[in-house]
C-alpha cells in the first residue's frame, strides 16, 4: 500500500506539474492508495489559504476523492460528514472533522470552542 501525501495528491488534482502529476497517475493505477485524514485536512487548508478556492469547490474535490475507486481514504464517513458541515458553515475544516467524528462514530468532543460546540448540538 502508498500513502499518498499532501503535495503528491494536489499535484494530481491541479495539474500544476505536468510530469508530478503524470508520476501520480501512475502510482495510483498500480497500487492501492491510501490517504490518511490528515492529509485531506491539510489538502483543505493548502487548497483554501494558498489557492483561495472557494469552500464549494474545495468540498467537490474532496467529495471526489473519498468517493474514488483509486484510493481509500482513513475514516470516509467522517471526512463526508465533515465535508458537508463544511460546505454549510464557517467552521474550519479540523473543527467539521471533530463534528464528524461526533456523529459518525459519537465520540464526544470536549471544546472550548463557541461556534464548534453549537455545531455539536445539532
Amino acid at each position: 500500500m502508498v500513502i499518498l501525501d499532501t503535495n503528491a495528491i494536489l499535484r494530481y488534482i491541479l495539474q500544476d506539474n505536468k510530469e508530478m502529476a503524470d508520476e501520480v497517475e501512475i502510482v495510483l493505477t498500480q497500487n492501492v492508495c491510501f490517504i490518511p485524514v490528515e492529509v485531506i485536512a491539510e489538502m483543505v487548508y493548502v487548497l483554501n489559504m494558498v489557492y483561495s478556492l472557494d469552500r464549494s469547490v474545495i468540498c467537490q474535490i474532496i467529495t471526489d476523492i473519498s468517493l474514488s475507486n483509486d484510493v481509500i481514504v482513513e475514516h470516509q464517513d467522517v471526512v463526508r460528514y465533515a465535508v458537508q458541515v463544511y460546505s454549510n458553515t464557517g467552521l474550519d475544516f479540523v473543527d467539521c472533522l471533530l463534528t464528524g467524528y461526533s456523529k459518525i462514530n459519537d465520540y464526544t468532543v470536549f471544546t472550548f470552542d463557541k461556534k464548534l460546540k453549537n455545531q455539536l448540538k445539532q
